[in-house]
């Protein structure tokens, strides 16, 4: 019954309980199997197997035995109390054969066929270990530019970044979970429109989620003289062009663009491709009025993004701005949720803290949050990712390399929504707001303490001379990065908390995560267990009621709950 108390609703794992979708999850996706596909291990054993990988680290560093059995007990008790879980490809791979712990990965994509099919190799790699990818595709010339090897003409970054995708398409059928990428392109590339349009069709590119790179110069530009004309400009020569009105969205090439001098020279020899083109001068006479302004490229992001959900806006020049190594280079693209952005070859791996563990008194006048245990588990999940750089086995050396001598980390939260419900904060609230700033603060300030504290231990990250940590900041790190919030999917279920920073849509429903598996369609439904817990207290609590949240979606039209409950559990 949806009503079953959470002790009802499931399994005994060795001394601690997991909800029967958490053990579907697990079953499905993480857990050892035989070459007949029965699993191997309990999730018990799972939780063991990744705590002794991590903690074995500490022997690098010259922990004994028993400093380093201390740990993996500590990083046992994270996972299993549901205080902290670590991205997927960690619980998956710690301790087998594989080794790949790392769940964001960011690939170059270079202007040359060799080095395109490479990166479709390299996105395998990742990809059947559980990682995610990002790629900037905007260093690709446009459609229709001359091949001086073959005399010809490209197809087009479009045509490309279909083959990463069936790419994708191919690998995720014998991976652990569904390949998941993002795909970034400038504003002023020459092939915008065609990026833009690209998701219309809902069926095209579905393991992808799409951005498009909008540069300071574009927005100043942009709010000062919205129609001003739209210039974009060839990657591989620098030529500017404008775009007519007139042009056919999937036919056109660049041969069918306006060319026009521009105040920027072209890109240098390395390929610098970041800045947005300005008109030299007035637009030509015979073209005002048939080009494409600004304000029309902007009108089709936001209805695109109104209609299917995409693309994304990325400021990049507000990202490298605060990229801690811009000694070490440049971020043209993001993990495939994008709240990761990382330089070409560059991974992270990621972390989540349960924020509705550090309740007390959870619903009720007296609620609040124990502030010392928060720090406590803080400190002990930057330890555990900041091993997680050493135990890693890459799946290449330039990753290897990268990772290693940036020691990136993320660690983020998960519950944030259960969290507010017990405080008795609604989420659309500026008190909700407040505890999020609060919450984050707290947890950032900790994790880089701690990171602070490691450094001590066992060594800034070798990147750390020349970083902002030095130059702006003169602080010893040991990780350049050492937060994040990611969207904790499937981590928060096996937690049974809400997902990372998101509001609860519904307080009751289907959730079909596991749609496409080998194993077939396994809906889960699913209850928010403080809602359950609170309308039992209250006496509301029926499948009856349940039952018409999952349909209805919203508290706001049932009679039967209370006006209280319907401002907290929004």
């Amino acid at each position: 019954m949806l009503t079953d108390a959470p002790s009802n609703n499931a399994i005994d794992c060795g001394g601690f309980t997991l909800s029967k979708n958490a053990i579907k999850v697990l079953e499905s996706r993480y857990l050892k199997k035989d070459q007949n596909g029965q699993c191997t291990e309990t999730p018990a054993d799972l939780f063991r197997r990744v705590a002794d990988t991590i903690a074995g680290v500490e022997r690098r560093y010259g922990a004994g035995d028993e400093a380093a059995r201390h740990w993996s007990e500590r990083f046992y008790r994270l996972m299993t109390s549901g205080d902290f879980m670590p991205n997927s490809p960690t619980l998956m791979n710690a301790g087998r054969e594989m080794g790949m712990l790392s769940a964001c990965f960011v690939l170059p994509v270079r202007d040359s066929i060799n080095e395109i099919f490479d990166s479709i190799k390299h996105t395998a790699l990742i990809q059947k270990a559980g990682g995610g990818t990002g790629f900037a595709f905007d260093e690709l010339r446009p459609t229709g530019d001359y091949i001086k090897s073959s005399g010809g003409t490209t197809s087009g970054p479009i045509s490309f970044w279909r083959a990463f995708s069936e790419a994708t398409n191919a690998i995720q059928q014998g991976a652990f979970r569904r390949g998941a990428n993002m795909g970034m392109m400038y504003i002023h590339h020459p092939d915008i429109l065609k990026f833009l349009h690209a998701k219309q069709d809902l069926s095209q590119f579905t393991n992808y989620n799409i951005s498009v790179k909008v540069t300071d110069a574009w927005m100043g530009e942009f709010i000062e003289d919205p129609d001003s004309p739209h210039v974009v400009r060839n990657p591989r020569t620098g030529q500017a062009y404008l775009l007519p009105r007139e042009l056919d969205i999937w036919k056109y090439d660049v041969r069918s663009l306006i060319p026009v001098d521009c105040v920027e020279p072209p890109p240098d020899a390395a390929g610098a491709y970041y800045t947005t083109p300005a008109l030299c001068g007035a637009i030509p006479a015979e073209h005002a009025g048939k080009v494409y302004t600004k304000r029309d490229i902007w009108r089709i992001i936001v209805e695109n993004a109104w209609k299917t959900g995409e693309p994304g806006v990325v400021f990049i020049d507000r990202i490298n701005a605060k990229n801690p190594t811009p000694h070490v280079g440049r971020i043209e693209a993001t993990n495939p949720c994008g709240e990761q952005p990382l330089l070409p070859y560059e991974a992270c791996n990621l972390g989540s803290i349960n924020l509705g563990k550090f309740v007390l008194d959870a619903c009720t006048p007296e609620a609040r949050v124990d502030w010392d245990r928060l720090r406590d588990v803080v400190h002990a999940s930057t330890r555990f990712l900041d091993n997680v750089v050493d135990a890693n086995n890459y799946p290449l050396p330039e990753i290897e390399r990268m990772c290693r001598e940036n020691r990136k980390i993320g660690l983020g939260v998960m519950g944030f929504a259960d969290a507010l419900f017990m405080l008795g904060v609604p989420y659309n609230s500026d008190e909700g707001v407040e505890w999020g700033e609060q919450f984050m603060r707290f947890i950032n300030d900790e994790a880089h303490n701690c990171s602070e504290q490691l450094a001590r231990e066992r060594g800034c990250f070798p990147n750390w001379k020349g970083s902002h940590w030095q130059t702006r900041h003169n602080r010893l790190m040991r990780n350049a990065c050492c937060t994040t919030v990611a969207p904790t999917g499937t981590i928060s279920i096996i937690a049974n908390c809400s997902g990372g920073i998101e509001p609860m849509f519904s307080l009751a429903f289907i959730r079909n995560v596991l749609r496409g598996q080998k194993h077939g369609d396994k809906p889960l439904v699913e209850v928010n267990e403080t809602f359950r817990r609170v309308a039992a207290q209250r006496g509301i609590l029926s499948d009856e009621l349940l039952e018409r949240i999952a349909r209805e979606g919203t508290l706001a039209h049932i009679d039967e709950v209370p006006d209280d409950l319907k401002r907290v559990f929004v």
